[in-house]
């Protein structure tokens, strides 16, 4: 085995620094072996290691009671939903490799993110994403667009999960570096939760799944450096590909074996492959593990050690199995004909041992490895950008003279725009557990007793017993949403983490539901760079002020970095982050639209925050629509405020007199009414439309708003809600006294949206507003 000689140029090619390679020379005693340095470079990767943002992740809140395994503890956050019943999930990004090969990078993505959550032994049962692009008018962003969504359609589609929400942004900072966040959630007992770890030396080591071959080579280490148009092309390599089908295989193939006791621990091979998958089970364990390369299933000829260990071909499982179980193991795999092999043991060494051709290749303490990589404190100091933007005033930005064309010209931006374009590939109904479906504020699904995995029991009394006597769970109905602002995080990191968790679980409280938990992708530049490292802590301080304000605290994420490409600069930081609800009624679940006509608008909040200087327009998509500006302080979030907005709608809605809900956020107070006008679908692309009759009351002895800042500022902690007319005085007053400032606003009816504010009235077809914000990114696309 001819291995090229570690020289420096070889190090630094393996994105180590002189002082890592030292500290490698430390912990081996000896010079590393090519496969051992190559080992270190993806595990000691910001990817696997989070060496730079370690110390600020721990600031996050992480504790609570209804916690079953938390963060950093495994692939996947796991909580309880009540009636031994819990939930796993988690969202993770596919960055670069969406990138440089958008198809396949966004379905690998995807492919992933459900491994994460099988490997726990849950069942998977929907999908969400959050994609950031450029602009649509660049060719080159639209076949990215293109690609990615087709990626995680074909990936979903085809396993057989539902993608029942998501969000999609386009902003210049993306151009050159797209984002791809894929998350997942699963359903299990209590009783079924999966370890990664290697437990009992002697027990074997099988690998499950498809051969190994070159592809994804490295990859974790190419998500942990700045893409390049160089190293693009030279990390075609590094971009997995999938297999869907094969997938569904490998997770029903899992669960069964998970149902026979026979499992004594089980990883997925993702970011770092085979590597990973055995040093962090050893490390879990606290054991040792030693494989056997010449047992690995290959497709390619003649590959390396190098190869085979860091390859990140997709669908492969590394499991764990008790010792006089193997029988069982090869016969459930020959069921389902997936490829598997036995190719090592649990050993009581504490080290990872790997074996090539009769020699060993790779000799390394593997808890030194998965837990001990060199972790750094980065400078940071606030970005020189912020003193503009603190200085902006609207004094040059003229009140809106036509709003009526503005509100189209809002509904048609593709950042607020329908993306039906988008949820329109993928199918969101199969397994026939969702309620709500992508176009409301928050997914919706039910948890029914045929969601949940096989029980041992079950597995015991046979298929017939099942069908006769299948075991009865309560349906539980779950609430998903994901969120972030970038520009509001660009103009002021700590004030857009805030609002990124606040818009997210305000999002839940108008679909009915309490917040469980949350996972966060956090997307940013070069950590090097002591801006963009202040970014990231702020926008974390701000999620983390906001996840414990709502009891919503982390159970997992991601961390993705060095998103930036050449002139075109670093990406918009993008702190995205997805929280999960529960709802405790069927009855409660609360949709965005209007219902009937004859109904009381209601606006709960205050139309706009007087105190703001910019009365909510800073950071605005109305500002970069008609002004191309993204510039002034974003709209403040006070979490007290927005606690008491959400526990009052909640209660609200409990009561039974809420009939829609609908959060206030990008294009403020008319682009909130205009979607609750239209976005109901009664049929596929077949829109329910009912229009409404708003006025807007000046409120007494305050200053006249601006009327821009009246309809279309961003003003935070506001919900638009609609209620039976015999039923608005009780909820004004109840909302008095709960402390929530609310009005009425008009009544749902005709076709028209008519709205009179600020001394001005205007009104447009509701047919001519859905038209606008329905069909734009598809002409964007034709």
């Amino acid at each position: 085995m001819n291995e090229p000689a570690i020289t420096p140029e070889l190090v630094a090619k393996h994105n180590l620094t002189p002082d890592e390679y030292q500290k490698i020379l430390d912990i081996l005693g000896r010079p590393p072996g090519y496969t051992e340095l190559g080992i270190f470079s993806v595990m000691w990767s910001e990817h696997c290691s989070y060496k730079n943002t370690r110390p600020v992740l721990k600031t996050f809140p992480t504790k609570g009671s209804n916690i079953l395994v938390g963060a950093g503890e495994e692939n996947a956050g796991i909580i309880d939903i009540g009636d031994g019943v819990a939930i796993a999930f988690k969202i993770e990004s596919h960055n670069h490799p969406s990138a440089v090969e958008p198809f396949q990078g966004a379905a690998t993505g995807v492919g992933g993110i459900i491994r994460d959550i099988f490997t726990m032994g849950a069942r998977p049962v929907a999908a969400v994403n959050s994609l950031r692009f450029g602009e649509l008018s660049n060719p080159e962003v639209r076949r990215l667009f293109t690609g990615v969504v087709s990626g995680i359609a074909h990936y979903g589609n085809c396993f057989g999960i539902p993608t029942v929400a998501g969000e999609v942004y386009f902003d210049k900072s993306y151009e050159g570096n797209p984002l791809v966040n894929a998350f997942a959630l699963g359903v299990l007992r209590h009783d079924q939760i999966t370890r990664g770890a290697a437990h009992g030396v002697g027990n074997p080591v099988f690998y499950v799944g498809p051969a190994t071959g070159r592809d994804g080579l490295a990859g974790a280490a190419f998500a942990s450096q700045d893409l390049t148009e160089e190293s693009a092309e030279q990390q075609r390599g590094a971009v997995q590909v999938g297999d869907p089908f094969m997938e569904k295989l490998v997770c029903e193939a899992c669960l069964e074996l998970l149902a026979t006791g026979c499992v004594a621990g089980m990883q997925d091979m993702g970011a770092a492959g085979l590597t990973c998958s055995t040093c962090e089970t050893a490390a879990r364990a606290g054991t040792g593990i030693e494989i056997e390369l010449d047992k690995v299933p290959q497709r390619a000829p003649n590959m390396s050690s190098y190869e085979i260990m860091l390859s990140e071909s997709q669908e492969r499982m590394l499991i764990v199995v008790h010792k006089g179980r193997e029988e069982e193991v090869k016969r459930i795999f020959d069921k389902w004909d997936l490829p598997w092999a036995e190719i090592g043991v649990v050993t009581d060494t504490g080290r990872m041992v790997v074996r090539h051709g009769g020699h060993v290749v790779v000799d390394v303490p593997a808890k030194k490895l998965a837990d001990e990589a060199p972790v750094y404190q980065r400078e940071f100091k606030e970005a020189a950008y912020m003193e503009a933007v603190r200085a902006f005033r609207l004094d040059g930005i003229p009140d809106s003279s036509n709003p009526a064309s503005t509100l189209k010209q809002l509904l048609a931006n593709h950042s607020i725009a329908s993306k039906n374009w988008v949820y329109g590939q993928y199918d969101h109904m199969v397994r026939n557990g969702s309620i709500v479906c992508p176009g409301s504020d928050a997914a919706v699904i039910r948890i029914k007793g045929d969601s949940l995995p096989i029980t041992k029991a079950q597995y015991a009394a046979g298929e017939a017993s099942r069908m006769s006597e299948p075991v009865v769970t309560p349906d539980k109905y779950v609430a998903m949403s994901v969120d972030c602002n970038g520009t509001y995080v660009y103009l002021d990191p700590y004030e857009g983490g805030k609002a990124a968790v606040t818009e997210c679980c305000r999002n839940l409280a108008c679909s009915g539901a309490v917040p469980l938990g949350s996972t966060d992708n956090l997307n940013f530049g070069n950590p090097h760079y002591p801006e963009i490292f202040w970014q990231l802590k702020e926008s974390v301080r701000g999620l983390a002020e906001g996840c414990r304000a709502f009891g919503a605290p982390v159970t997992g994420g991601n961390v993705s970095l060095y998103n930036q490409r050449g002139a075109l600069g670093a990406i918009d930081p993008t702190p995205t982050v997805a929280v999960v609800g529960l709802i405790e009624k069927p009855e409660h679940i609360t949709t965005q639209w209007f219902k009937e006509a004859g109904d009381a608008i209601l606006l709960l909040g205050t139309p706009v925050d007087l105190a703001d200087p910019l009365q909510g327009l800073g950071g605005s998509t109305y500002l970069k629509t008609l002004y191309g500006q993204k510039t002034g302080l974003p709209p403040r979030v006070d979490l007290g405020v927005a606690q008491t907005l959400h526990t009052s709608l909640l209660g609200l809605i409990r009561e039974g007199v809420v009939k829609s809900a609908h959060d206030c956020s990008e294009g403020g107070l008319a682009v909130c009414l205009a979607e609750s006008c239209m976005s109901q679908q009664v049929a596929k692309g077949t829109p329910r439309l009912i229009g409404a009759q708003i006025e807007i009351p000046k409120a007494e002895g305050s200053p006249v708003p601006r009327l821009d800042a009246l309809l279309f500022g961003e003003t935070q902690n506001r919900v638009v809600i609609s209620v039976a007319a015999t039923d608005a005085g009780r909820v004004l007053k109840q909302c008095q006294i709960l402390g929530v400032p609310a009005m009425r606003l008009g009544t749902v009816g005709g076709e028209v949206l008519a709205i009179k504010a600020g001394g001005q009235e205007f009104s447009v077809p509701v047919a001519e507003l859905h038209d606008a914000w329905w069909n734009s990114i598809a002409r964007a696309m034709a």
